[in-house]
């Protein structure tokens, strides 16, 4: 019953004045009527949509009240800001409140149109209590202090190994600071546009590659080879959502890996962990396990090198959707998932052969080359700054190590070093999310994170097993759309399943990685909420890594082909039935909401 402009949009559009004095007072009645706080109303023009035609409010895909503020609902379409980089701030600032309508002191957050409204309309603050607010004091938040690349020093900085001579790292990182960057901040400008997008529910984010790279398995087979099963998943994806697929890899920078014990102990010799190719070796002796601070270098030149090659993929040819048959694995061949990719690669060629037929051009950049970006864990702080650069056009920071960087479980920590680093630079950052996050202080990291609420800028990467996703993941969306916060939701089916075989190797089932998945989208169809995309350690090479699947892998095969330097990951036939089964997932919500 609750007036919109959709529902005004047959008035006059030059009676701008009018339109906004009826919908105040119409909706002052209407919480007058129900017993409903009457908050101040602030008005807005129309957008576009709803200029020539008469939307009804239940129909309307911008209907204004999908998210309300507390202590201020505003009568506008929200998801209009999300269509940009933009902060929410920066687009109200483009639609100011008509002159006619006194402006209110309130403070309110900038809201968003991702979520569903809450049930209920929280009541207004009292006058005592917004009285004792406005005379506290304020108190200095870690978003509101003076950031500096190097100001992560001064909090307390976990995970970062220990090197036995600062003289020769202090050394290196000099060197560092002086190396071009990896990545541009263009790049990751525009990969922000992108998950932005993919909050709204119009993209989808597919995240995937390696749980840490190695310096022994460097060649352009094995890039090559993970390059072209994420091909092979977007296109699946893209075919059954029918909306842009986000590739982003896990590579080219992601060697560092967190552990849980700073030593492990064999036959009664105790020495320090493997944290990466970056930091050390792998072997169990004491100069393997050594921190070694030319090992950055290495790992500098080798994530320049894979970046270089990958954009030779990705606008080279070799991604042309013309190649979509030739994409498929020689190890897949005889599979049934690569029967399935087998046939819808026929209907994509199908679809190639109508658009030349009609005259319609398929050498078009946009069919012969694709976006790919690269991420990693922020983890190695004084690597991450030696290559973080002041970008010249935008004024800002960015690290160019990779385009997209996350904050894993173990270093979240609000006062953390890890965190006070990441809230300085621009690039898209993503948060790891296990069950023992408590919904305030997921707030709270978010709003250091990102202050000024930008589409885009905050991915939150779940990892919980499927019965606490069940359980723990709809708290966590009240949260953020309480606090009228935008960010991307993404799930990491992986880390949340790791189990030890009877061997004593670590291994993830299948079966449990498909219900964790399963178990992301009946939550956000649950919350209403969209789930903006899936984060997976994989490999496209034939490895025995996780156990299950339609080929079945057995705790017997193991030990045949198990490669990984840390965690296990899916092959790329497990990987390619896991991107069915999202699709489908995908397939089933587009068509739902055509219904409705």
């Amino acid at each position: 019953m609750i007036f919109s402009l959709c529902q005004l949009t047959w008035l006059s559009y030059t009676s701008t004045t009018l339109t906004c004095f009826l919908i105040s007072h119409l909706n002052i009645l209407f919480h007058s009527i129900h017993n409903l706080p009457k908050y101040p109303y602030t008005c807005y023009l129309p957008p576009k949509c709803c200029q020539n035609s008469v939307t009804k409010i239940a129909s309307c895909p911008y209907n204004p009240h999908t998210s309300l503020t507390p202590s201020r609902p505003l009568l506008y379409h929200p998801i209009m800001a999300l269509q940009t980089t933009n902060s929410l701030l920066q687009f109200q600032s483009l639609s100011p409140p008509l002159k006619s309508f006194p402006a209110t002191t309130t403070s309110f957050r900038p809201i968003s149109a991702v979520h569903s409204p809450d049930p209920t309309v929280p009541k207004p603050p009292s006058p005592a209590t917004s009285a004792t607010a406005s005379t506290a004091t304020p108190k200095l938040t870690t978003s509101t202090q003076k950031w500096a690349l190097d100001s992560w020093k001064a909090k307390k900085a976990l995970q970062l190994p220990e090197y036995p001579d600062q003289n020769d790292l202090e050394s290196v990182l000099q060197t560092l600071e002086a190396f071009p960057p990896i990545v541009f901040a263009g790049e990751a400008r525009n990969l922000e546009d992108r998950l932005g997008e993919a909050a709204l529910g119009k993209a989808f984010l597919l995240q995937g590659g390696d749980c840490a790279e190695s310096f022994k398995e460097f060649n352009a087979n094995y890039i090559r080879d993970t390059f072209r099963v994420i091909l092979q998943m977007g296109a699946v994806l893209m075919f059954g959502g029918q909306m842009p697929v986000i590739k982003v890899g896990r590579m080219a920078g992601q060697f560092a890996k967190p552990r849980s014990d700073p030593f492990e102990e064999k036959d009664g010799v105790k020495l320090p962990s493997y944290r990466g190719d970056n930091v050390n070796g792998d072997a169990f002796d004491l100069k393997s396990r050594t921190p070694d601070p030319q090992r950055l270098i290495r790992a500098y030149s080798q994530s320049a090198a894979t970046l270089n090659l990958l954009r030779a993929f990705a606008t080279g040819g070799y991604a042309a959707m013309q190649r979509v048959n030739q994409w498929n694995l020689d190890f897949t061949e005889n599979s049934e998932q690569g029967d399935r990719y087998r046939e819808l690669a026929n209907q994509v060629d199908e679809a190639l052969g109508f658009m030349a037929a009609a005259g319609l051009t398929i050498d078009h950049p946009i069919m012969t080359t694709t976006d790919f970006w690269t991420s990693h864990e922020c983890l190695h702080l004084p690597y991450e700054q030696s290559l973080t650069r002041l970008d010249s056009t935008s004024g800002l920071y960015y690290d160019c190590s990779a385009h997209f960087l996350w904050v894993g479980e173990r270093t979240r920590q609000l006062d953390g070093a890890h965190v006070e680093f990441l809230r300085g630079i621009a690039n898209p950052l993503g948060i790891k999310v296990s069950d023992k996050m408590d919904p305030n202080e997921l707030n709270k990291i978010i709003d250091i994170l990102n202050p000024e609420n930008k589409p885009g800028r905050i991915t939150i990467i779940t990892r919980m097993g499927a019965e606490n996703m069940r359980v723990k993941l709809p708290h966590l969306i009240r949260a953020v759309r309480r606090a009228g916060q935008i960010v991307t939701w993404v799930t990491d089916p992986m880390h949340g399943n790791t189990i030890k075989a009877p061997s004593g190797l670590k291994t993830r089932p299948f079966d449990a990685i498909r219900a964790e998945v399963r178990a992301f989208f009946d939550v956000h169809e649950q919350e209403g909420s969209h789930p903006g995309g899936v984060h997976l350690e994989m490999t496209g090479q034939n490895v025995t890594e996780c156990i299950g699947g339609s080929r079945t892998v057995t705790f017997d095969d193991l030990g045949s082909r198990y490669h990984t330097h840390c965690d296990p990951r899916l092959n790329a036939s497990q990987a390619l039935e896991l991107a069915f089964i999202i699709a489908e997932r995908l397939r089933k919500r587009r068509i739902a909401a055509t219904i409705r």
